[in-house]
């Protein structure tokens, strides 16, 4: 019977290792410029899906602000226009970046001054991936990709 047992937990182990960890979907390069209450602010970021899976980011939350969508930027017109979409297909070993004039997490009505040098908390959410918490810097500009290539998101179940 122990052995019988033993068999099982490490079937399960193994199962459990072809499963989604969370290390399949990396946050990279967070940021948003400083922003008044009450105002709205772009958060932009790079997301990289190590998994032989494709997934989607499907919204994002925040305490900082009443709500939070996901948003594209495009010309239309000779004008840049900008969306409310519902999803960002990541595809398998894909990396998106989440930048000014394109995609990004847009925080509408901030509750609070995001103030520069500062940091925030938002959880992306994944179709299939678990939420990640993703520590936000608050930046004047896009920062130089040599100061800021660090992983700032961690899982939250």
């Amino acid at each position: 019977m122990k052995r019988y047992f033993v068999l099982v937990i490490a079937l399960l182990l193994t199962l459990s290792a072809c499963s989604s960890s969370p290390g399949d979907i990396e946050v990279h390069n967070a940021w948003v410029r400083p922003t008044a209450k009450g105002e709205n602010a772009a958060v932009y970021l790079t997301l990289h899906n190590h998994s032989s899976t494709a997934d989607e980011l499907i919204g994002a939350s925040s305490t900082v602000a009443d709500n939070v969508e996901i948003h594209e930027s495009m010309m239309e017109n000779d004008v840049m226009q900008m969306h409310r979409i519902d999803s960002v297909p990541l595809a398998a070993d894909e990396e998106i970046m989440l930048e000014p004039g394109g995609l990004h997490v847009m925080l509408i009505d901030l509750k609070q001054d995001l103030v520069l040098g500062e940091h925030i908390s938002v959880v992306l959410h994944f179709k299939n991936h678990e939420d990640i918490v993703v520590e936000v810097h608050i930046e004047d500009q896009m920062p130089d990709e040599n100061h800021m290539h660090e992983e700032s998101g961690t899982p939250h179940p």
